[in-house]
């Protein structure tokens, strides 16, 4: 008997607890937020500030002030992912401050609109730029871009569900490699505006510049979604090395390397087409290559391709956690809190977003839901800097690693506000139809389609996790509510 129970005691000790490891460092970090900014905004929408701001000087400036402005949001966010320190993002600090109903409120906007919108966005772009040099004189066949955005998406999903140091692998090498695209485009544009002294673009700069609120307000808002994504990475807090000091210094490090690469960009552009050039391009680093590349031009478009892919890789690496812990909390299917038992991933909640995704990618109004997007977007930051503001009353002297002046949750809070309500003076179906689809999820918490739920859709729910549980080979964590991050 006492041999057996050994025996025993020795098997279980080698058994290893079903758990997510702590394995993302400061670079692959730094990696996964330059990774997500630095996607399709920089080589193709510089044209919507300018066209904005009408000068250059002054387009430059909205620059700098759209990307300081969201470095302090990220910095809000570096107290808020310090303080909680859970994965799931603005989910866990919304519901830290005002419980469950905001929270899944939160959880449905970007289950709905944030992470599969912004994904099939992603990998169409990808398509668009991979296939229009085989279709020089015509329009690409639609069915022809789905299915290369659909096999694009299928291999990331792949990865991600591997092994997560693959995909944190794959974050950094897609981020060096849009780093060289936009290296290139710096070093042309430099030659032409020191080397070849081209530098009229910059004479009078602010002259003609439009100062009026709704133009400030419209380039702003552009501006603004240029460098969104810097929010992901406290998404993973539970998987980061020493996250109170490895989240705030790739916050900073990766937000000012974005701002300094932007603004470095804009001004070698300008270096070689002109603000009329510009306004009249669709992709102006496209146009920039052809200007500049000569036979090299086709690289420009390949390069593109591969700076939107980080940005779907990075985003759902980082929204699958969110939803993985929205599950725990039993707003989402139980299977979406479980992870593979070999690989240790959260494979159900990128399976979801796999779905979703090719609902949106066969979808022909996906830019329209993009604009519906932004709506969502702001509208999750509005509750984010409300609930920091209310935090620091209610709980504060909860321990803070970071602590930043209590005014700056406020301006950011009013800011993201407006945004709220520009969006619906700017676009105002985009807004309502959003406005609808959350209404819909508060519905459907109401009636109880996640929590109390009725017997009959119990026991269906039930089979469904079932079901899915021995398809994939999942299962939950040991201990849901205090999980081993190691």
């Amino acid at each position: 008997m006492g041999s057996s129970k050994k025996s025993d005691d020795s098997v279980d000790e080698k058994i290893e607890k079903v758990i997510i490891k702590r394995q993302i460092t400061l670079l692959q970090g730094v990696a996964i937020i330059v990774g997500i900014i630095i996607g399709s905004g920089i080589f193709v929408s510089p044209v919507g500030i300018l066209k904005e701001t009408k000068s250059v000087g002054f387009s430059l400036v909205m620059w700098v002030v759209c990307g300081i402005y969201n470095t302090l949001c990220a910095i809000c966010y570096a107290e808020l992912g310090t303080t909680i320190p859970e994965s799931g993002g603005e989910y866990v600090y919304i519901k830290r401050a005002f419980g469950e109903i905001p929270a899944f409120i939160c959880l449905w906007i970007n289950f709905l609109l944030i992470c599969p919108v912004g994904i099939a966005a992603s990998a169409l772009i990808f398509s668009l730029y991979i296939l229009k040099p085989m279709f020089p004189d015509c329009e690409i066949p639609e069915e022809a871009l789905a299915l290369l955005a659909a096999c694009i998406f299928c291999l990331l999903i792949a990865v991600n569900c591997r092994n997560v140091k693959w995909a944190a692998k794959v974050q950094v090498v897609i981020t060096l490699s849009k780093l060289i695209a936009l290296a290139i485009i710096i070093v042309i544009g430099m030659y032409y505006i020191i080397g070849k002294g081209e530098t009229e673009n910059f004479e009078n700069a602010f002259e003609g510049s439009d100062y009026s609120a709704g133009a400030i307000a419209i380039s702003f808002y552009s501006g603004f979604w240029a460098y969104s994504g810097w929010s992901y990475l406290n998404f993973l807090v539970g998987e980061l090395v020493d996250p109170n000091r490895n989240l705030p210094r790739a916050i900073l490090i990766s937000m000012t390397l974005v701002i300094v690469t932007y603004l470095i960009a804009n001004v070698a552009y300008l270096g070689v087409l002109s603000p009329a050039e510009m306004l009249l391009s669709p992709a102006v680093a496209v146009t920039f290559g052809e200007r500049t590349m000569g036979v090299m031009a086709w690289l420009m478009p390949v390069l593109i391709a591969v700076s939107v892919t980080g940005t779907m890789n990075g985003t759902a690496l980082s929204m699958s956690r969110l939803f993985f812990v929205g599950a725990q909390n039993k707003q989402f299917p139980t299977f979406m809190s479980m992870i593979d038992v070999k690989r240790m991933t959260p494979s159900p909640s990128l399976f979801v977003i796999l779905f979703l995704t090719m609902l949106y990618v066969s979808s022909k109004d996906i830019f329209f839901l993009i604009e519906m997007e932004g709506f969502g977007f702001a509208s999750v930051l509005t509750m984010v800097f409300a609930g920091q503001i209310y935090l620091r009353y209610r709980e504060p002297n909860i321990p803070r690693p970071i602590r930043v002046h209590i005014i700056l949750p406020i301006i950011l809070f009013l800011i993201s506000f407006g945004i709220i309500v520009l969006t619906f003076y700017q676009k105002p179906k985009e807004s309502f139809m959003a406005l609808g689809l959350v209404a819909a999820g508060i519905f459907l918490y109401l009636i109880g389609t996640w929590k109390h739920k009725p017997k009959e859709i119990a026991d269906k729910l039930h089979s469904i996790n079932i079901f899915i549980q021995k398809l994939l080979l999942v299962m939950p964590p040991d201990n849901s509510d205090d999980i081993d991050w190691e």
